[in-house]
């Protein structure tokens, strides 16, 4: 039992005063037979209901549990980052504080992580929520993340998820990229699998999600999908667009040529313009690839920020 590895369960909170104390109740449940050191993080987003009341009353009555209080409402990612720089244990799960993550579950995905994945994430199959508002929209951002990621879950908007925290310090979480830490994780070598999990009806307090998030959901997608593939090489995708409208330019350039010089049509004509817009489109984009390039090699040489992830070494250490 002494060699069981620790587990900090981290659960951001906004406004879900009544949850709390039947939350922390079934967490103790679900922790307790585990027989393993654990700790309870609550992070306060900036609730304005006496949450952080009912926080401090838990923390007095239980040594486990610990808290932190946001000065304002950051927002679900900001706070899951705070929740894991004051975490402490190898282990570290996430869930919501809405009692719509069943704590049940916690064991089970800690046995799934095992000695072979780096991430679960929890799968909600049978969701408790309505279906235009939240299941549709949920279900289209799946797909297309899945898609566009690579990264073969179904269902990554689950709060509820294990990982080892050697992973979690290898990514950077910033606007409401917490949805995306599987992606995150898989892309800097990270080993990822699903488990179904139990997913209740909310009874107390009020969703913080609505149809207003899909299309956050979507701009995120992308600005993941273009740091993912082009963060160390910009020139790609700036280079690649001015050769093409540098190409086209010149095409245009020869069409008007032609006219002119062979056809001797010198009436005025929109390629003129269309000739020059792509030009200097071309010219400007392939100048922004190179200074984007300059900004990128001067990132990695003074921030030291690795190019690699290594997951572990074998065989003696030799000096050099």
């Amino acid at each position: 039992m002494g060699g069981l590895e620790g587990l900090s369960v981290v659960l951001p909170v906004l406004n879900e005063r009544d949850n709390l104390e039947p939350l922390h109740a079934r967490l103790t449940e679900a922790l307790e037979p585990l027989g393993r050191p654990y700790e309870v993080v609550y992070v306060d987003d900036g609730s304005t209901d006496g949450s952080w009341d009912v926080l401090k009353r838990l923390a007095a009555k239980d040594a486990h549990a610990r808290l932190v209080r946001l000065r304002r409402n950051f927002g679900q990612t900001p706070a899951l980052t705070a929740g894991f720089v004051h975490s402490r244990h190898p282990i570290v799960v996430t869930l919501d504080a809405d009692l719509q993550n069943d704590p049940r579950d916690i064991p089970r995905l800690v046995a799934a992580l095992g000695d072979s994945y780096d991430v679960v994430s929890g799968w909600r199959r049978h969701r408790s929520d309505p279906w235009l508002t939240r299941l549709l929209p949920s279900h289209v951002a799946n797909y297309l993340i899945r898609k566009l990621s690579g990264v073969p879950l179904h269902d990554f908007g689950c709060t509820l998820k294990a990982y080892r925290r050697e992973v979690i310090q290898d990514v950077s979480l910033y606007g409401e990229m917490h949805r995306f830490l599987p992606v995150l994780a898989a892309w800097v070598g990270g080993r990822v699998s699903e488990l179904e999990v139990t997913h209740h009806p909310r009874t107390r307090g009020t969703s913080k999600y609505g149809l207003t998030r899909t299309y956050k959901v979507l701009v995120d997608l992308i600005t993941l999908k273009f740091i993912s593939g082009f963060s160390t090489r910009p020139n790609y995708v700036f280079g690649g667009f001015g050769l093409a409208n540098l190409a086209l330019g010149f095409l245009a350039f020869d069409v008007v040529a032609y006219r002119v010089l062979v056809l001797r049509h010198y009436e005025a004509t929109p390629l003129v313009f269309v000739m020059m817009l792509l030009l200097i489109t071309g010219t400007l984009s392939l100048f922004i690839g190179f200074l984007a390039e300059i900004v990128i090699r001067g990132f990695y040489d003074t921030q030291r920020k690795p190019t690699y992830y290594v997951r572990e070494t074998a065989g003696p250490d030799e000096e050099p």
